[in-house]
């Protein structure tokens, strides 16, 4: 799926207020330490927690691991797991937009 169709197919993002500002400020951060300590002074460590663990999910389900051997290895619940199949596959297209990237910067 190329950026574009990922983001054309895939329903719009309901409006939250600042999010637009969050976004413009995560794309600030040039480098990962940039983005970790961004993302650690936002975020308590269980809120971090749980999106670091929301992406293993991802890049799991994407090698086609099971769901019940990705709620042992992240470690979560199997609902977890679904919610996030679920968003992957019908959401608006965030997940599968950055995942591509992702696997594309990767490979070089």
């Amino acid at each position: 799926m190329s950026d574009a169709s990922a983001t054309t197919t895939r329903s719009a993002v309901e409006p939250v207020p600042g999010l637009d500002d969050l976004a413009d400020a995560v794309l600030a951060a040039r480098t990962r330490e940039e983005a970790q300590r961004f993302l650690r002074d936002l975020c308590t460590l269980p809120e971090l927690e749980a999106l670091a663990h929301r992406w293993q999910i991802v890049l799991l389900l994407d090698q086609g691991v099971p769901y019940v051997e990705i709620a042992e290895r992240v470690p979560t619940s199997t609902a977890t797991v679904t919610r996030v199949a679920q968003w992957l596959r019908r959401g608006t297209g965030g997940y599968a937009l950055v995942l591509a990237r992702v696997k594309r910067r990767r490979r070089r």
